[in-house]
């Protein structure tokens, strides 16, 4: 790792960005976050104190490479080709990074990961991986995580099928906290492993911890390099993040609170570990940074006033430098980051984790909870329960039926495409308006099945909201943002404008109630549907703005009729 080349350009800010820095300097904020100071953010303790071990994380780790390296030996030695990682949210995308990033080194493990509890996800995941040759990493902070824990009981069962009760244990690793209902599990099912995470450490912050680095070594990456990139960059004298994170927080404060992320194409999905931990950290208390991560890049003027850029680029590319100059030369305040190698990642999870920590400061938020998630998540519950006594999910009466679409909203509509079109009429007109702060965003909510094809759809609608309303878009696909921009959704100023998608699958698939055992009382279509409703409920019940559009069993269809005449 280089000295830090990294080119801050705010324009006009640059004065308030100074005297932010000056005031960080006065009281010693960096010190104190690394001295565990929990009043760097609240006079309170709590969920502040006992979530600051990633801190340390880079040094701390380094005993544990050879224990990590010998799992990975052994599960080589015993035939093991691919692995299955289940997790949400943090536990999740720092996996996802490493493995599309780094590839699979030859005679490593061929690393999936999988977070939608959409039926036709676990259905396929089944049917490609060689059950016999394939290792389950079951990784959640908590070990009650309901999406994992489902996962883990359909996997589980599936693999004693193939290979008998007496092994199927084998087949199974654990990442979880001290003392969690999953250490208990693996114990009691004699997995291979159970690694045992520092639990001051959150699952947003955990990327340098047993939750990412197992995942790593599985794929064959060097943890020795990526623990070194991560250690010098948070090495004190390197005052890491304190830079970044008072321009994202003075920004954000000045009302330029989109942080909109470009990124080489290499590293593409580092972007969505960024997303969650600056969403899920600062999104709370009416107050909320949105990370905006795999938009278009348009023109400089398709911009609001709103934006932040931040380009992340690896060394020798210039895939985006035209445009980035671009927004530069507009007056858009920018900033560069440029990674000599791939490794070099190693030191941006921490100075993206120490610049979210300062922002939070500046914000005069606790950046370690999540005080609004739950409150989906008792929804989905509620509609469970329903579901458990009637034996259907209590959905309402959708406005208006168009074809094969079904429209829920609060304004009536002659067509699909009309409801939407009004639901976003509001931001249109908002764009007109320079002066208008904080503005509006946009973010799709899709409970559909992650393949490429909804992939390329999602963002035509997307590019189409934001080439007409010039607001930020994003897109999250459901249960997977309910554990990262879920909870800015429901914790920020309420400047969102929700559109959640929804679908029929054709096929089914049963959660089994207990690991080897065949009842099963709810499936994993019934749970994806009680979020998807939960979610809504929540949403509405904080008073945010939602529309809901079921494509029913036509999926692709569906969303190409949304598409055409939303925008035309």
């Amino acid at each position: 790792m280089q000295p830090d080349a990294t080119v801050y350009q705010v324009g006009s800010f640059q004065p308030r960005v100074e005297r932010t820095r000056s005031q960080i300097r006065e009281d010693h904020i960096m010190e104190r976050i690394r001295s565990g100071d929990h009043t760097v953010w609240k006079p309170d303790p709590a969920d502040i104190v006992n979530r600051l071990g990633w801190v340390t994380s880079p040094e701390d780790m380094v005993p544990a490479i050879a224990d990590i390296r010998s799992v990975v030996t052994q599960l080589q030695a015993d035939g093991f080709t691919h692995a299955l990682l289940m997790g949400m949210g943090g536990s999740s995308l720092a996996p996802m990074v490493f493995r599309h990033t780094f590839g699979v080194k030859t005679g490593y493990l061929d690393l999936d990961v999988i977070d939608s509890t959409d039926p036709r996800t676990v259905a396929d995941f089944a049917r490609r991986l060689p059950p016999r040759r394939t290792a389950y990493i079951v990784a959640t902070k908590s070990g009650g995580t309901v999406e994992t824990l489902s996962f883990f009981k359909y996997f589980y069962n599936e693999t004693i099928q193939k290979t008998g009760p007496e092994n199927a244990g084998s087949h199974f690793i654990a990442i979880t906290d001290p003392g969690s209902r999953l250490e208990a599990l693996g114990k009691a099912l004699h997995f291979r492993k159970i690694f045992l995470n520092n639990p001051d450490i959150g699952g947003r912050y955990s990327a340098l911890s047993y939750f990412g680095l197992v995942p790593a070594a599985l794929v064959g990456m060097d943890l020795e390099k990526l623990l070194d990139r991560a250690g010098r960059m948070a090495a004190p004298d390197r005052d890491a993040g304190s830079r970044l994170g008072a321009v994202i927080g003075e920004l954000a404060r000045s009302g330029r609170d989109k942080l909109t992320l470009i990124l080489s194409p290499p590293i593409s999905r580092f972007g969505a570990w960024i997303e969650q931990l600056i969403a899920e950290s600062t999104g709370k208390e009416g107050k909320g940074i949105l990370p905006v991560d795999g938009e278009k890049l348009l023109s400089p003027d398709a911009y609001s006033n709103d934006r932040l850029f931040v380009y992340i680029r690896l060394k020798g590319d210039t895939t985006h430098n035209e445009k980035f100059q671009a927004y530069r030369r507009a007056g858009h305040p920018v900033v560069q980051i440029e990674l000599t190698d791939l490794y070099d990642l190693g030191g941006e999870f921490f100075r993206w984790e120490m610049a979210t920590a300062v922002a939070g400061h500046l914000l005069g938020i606790n950046p370690f909870d999540q005080p609004n998630v739950e409150s989906a998540k008792v929804s989905a519950r509620q509609m469970l329960a329903a579901y458990q006594k009637d034996g259907k999910l209590p959905q309402p009466a959708p406005t208006l039926c168009d074809g094969t679409l079904a429209v829920y909203t609060d304004t009536p509509a002659d067509t699909a495409g009309a409801a939407l079109a009004h639901f976003l009429a509001p931001l249109a007109a908002a764009a007109a308006q320079t002066a208008v702060n904080p503005r509006p965003y946009v973010a799709i909510q899709a409970y559909l099945q992650p393949t490429r094809k909804t992939d390329a759809a999602l963002a035509q609608l997307r590019t189409r909201i934001q080439t007409r309303t010039r607001c930020a878009t994003t897109v999250g696909y459901g249960p997977r943002f309910l554990h990262s921009t879920g909870q800015l959704h429901k914790g920020d100023g309420g400047h969102g404008r929700f559109i959640q998608i929804t679908d029929t699958p054709a096929e089914d698939i049963g959660i089994p109630d207990a690991p080897g055992e065949s009842t099963s009382t709810i499936t994993f279509g019934t749970l994806l549907a009680a979020q998807a409703l939960g979610d809504r409920q929540a949403l509405r019940d904080g008073g945010r703005a939602v529309i809901r559009l079921d494509l029913g069993t036509e999926t692709g269809n569906g969303l190409q009729k949304i598409i055409m005449e939303t925008i035309g």
